[in-house]
């Protein structure tokens, strides 16, 4: 696989892929700070293999994986690791990608952005599509939770600058959604723009 490298901008509410040798580094920044991202990533040539939320905590023990620990696929294997961030360093895997039914719940107009739709327009721009939204891993992403179980939903923490980066272990196709969500408070002052930064 040629990957290209340099910097991608996802503008506020959009999303954006980029293709990932394996070997490669991928970063996230948050450029603004306080800005939630949605990460994807698939098997290149095979999208119906991606990260998995799910497998991922049943590998590592964790809600979230450490510095040097890997994200797998739905078939068990790594995809991503972990290999610095320079953020708070609270991230999430337990909340679904937001979609055009979350925001018709919350009340909002017809027509709201979303992540899961996001997605979509970005493997479309490959000539890829997926039939069902995976579990994002939710970057920058404040969902603590309680001794009583209850999940809370904070201010993104990160600040201007604050990255996260992985190292593909295999050919991938990563896609950030910089997420729209304007109706919970995650996004700490509303949605700004990410970057993805494909690394030499």
């Amino acid at each position: 696989m040629k990957t290209m490298t340099g910097r991608t901008v996802v503008p506020a509410r959009e999303g954006r892929a980029v293709q990932v040798a394996a070997g490669r580094r991928v970063r996230v920044v948050d450029l603004e700070g306080g800005q939630v991202g949605d990460l994807f990533a698939f098997a290149a040539g095979d999208v119906t293999e991606q990260l998995s939320a799910a497998h991922t905590r049943a590998v590592t023990s964790r809600l979230f994986p450490r510095v040097g620990e890997a994200f797998v696929t739905n078939r068990r294997r790594p995809i991503l690791t972990l290999a610095d961030d320079s953020s708070p360093g609270e991230h999430d895997m337990l909340i679904a990608a937001c979609d055009p039914a979350r925001y018709a719940a919350l009340g909002a107009a017809p027509g709201h952005a979303s992540c899961a739709e996001n997605l979509d327009r970005a493997l479309a721009g490959l000539g890829l599509a997926v039939e069902v939204t995976p579990q994002p891993v939710n970057v920058f992403m404040r969902i603590p939770v309680t001794g009583s179980g209850r999940l809370e939903w904070l201010p993104a923490a990160s600040r201007p600058g604050d990255s996260i980066t992985f190292e593909a272990a295999m050919d991938c196709v990563v896609v950030v959604s910089a997420c729209p969500q304007d109706l919970v408070g995650i996004n700490d002052g509303g949605p700004t723009p990410l970057a993805i930064d494909v690394l030499d």
